[in-house]
């Protein structure tokens, strides 16, 4: 599987091919599939472009999402969109109002209060991606949590940059995941080691994912025009990766 990850907390000034609109998101997740991605990330924005957990600015993008692609949507919970742990929860659980739920969302399982999360995402129906990134103690958190067997999936995130390094880090991330973690995993890098972590998910034939959250720029340092171009670029690292594993 490689998920389109369409726009993360990136905005304007990272470049007018990231989608900040519904509409822009829906037009840049069906060219996305059509490239060949068979999930969807997308953070909603608000009209100032901020990241939002508010069922206002959710509802439209899965609306328009959903209009053009029939492939599972997921959005963020990011503690940056509600810093309040409270507050995000009540946020969360606020979605039930929604006449259409995200297929899934991710938990960044480092932050306080993941776990409320996560609980409440399970309560409404929506699958919960745990998000363990590297550099944090989330991988120890999400080992002893009741709610691990109950996730869609495990996203093991590199938060190491360097295109040199991250490759290795991805590999003590996984090693701290442990040899059977209790879901599928995803695996991916973000900025300069994307494309070293995307490959490293090929070899490995883990899910992954490729977009303008994790980088703008193709594997020749060129940068991207667009998800798609992104999405075809990483099918054919990711097939090339597998086949030389």
């Amino acid at each position: 599987m490689v998920q389109v990850c369409l726009n993360g907390p990136r905005g304007s000034a990272d470049g007018a091919m990231v989608p900040l609109t519904p509409e822009a998101m829906a037009e840049s997740a069906a060219r996305a599939v059509a490239a060949g991605a068979t999930d969807i990330h997308v953070h909603p924005k608000t009209p100032c472009g901020h990241d939002s957990l508010s069922p206002r600015v959710i509802g439209p993008v899965l609306e328009a999402i959903r209009a053009r692609v029939p492939v599972p949507v997921g959005v963020t919970t990011g503690a940056w969109a509600e810093p309040d742990p409270a507050a995000r929860l009540a946020r969360i659980r606020s979605w039930a109002a929604l006449p259409d739920l995200p297929d899934h969302a991710s938990v960044n399982w480092h932050e306080q209060g993941a776990e409320d999360i996560a609980g409440a995402l399970l309560d409404l129906g929506v699958g919960v991606e745990a998000g363990i990134w590297s550099g944090t103690d989330a991988a120890i958190r999400f080992a002893a949590s009741p709610l691990g067997p109950r996730v869609l999936r495990v996203l093991a995130e590199v938060t190491d940059t360097s295109v040199d390094t991250a490759e290795a880090t991805a590999r003590a991330l996984l090693a701290d995941l442990g040899p059977a973690p209790v879901r599928p995993v995803l695996l991916h890098g973000a900025d300069g080691g994307a494309w070293p972590v995307l490959r490293l998910a090929g070899r490995l034939g883990l899910a992954t994912r490729m977009g303008l959250e994790d980088t703008l720029l193709l594997p020749d340092g060129e940068r991207a025009l667009s998800n798609a171009q992104l999405v075809a670029e990483a099918l054919s690292q990711y097939g090339c990766a597998q086949r030389s594993s």
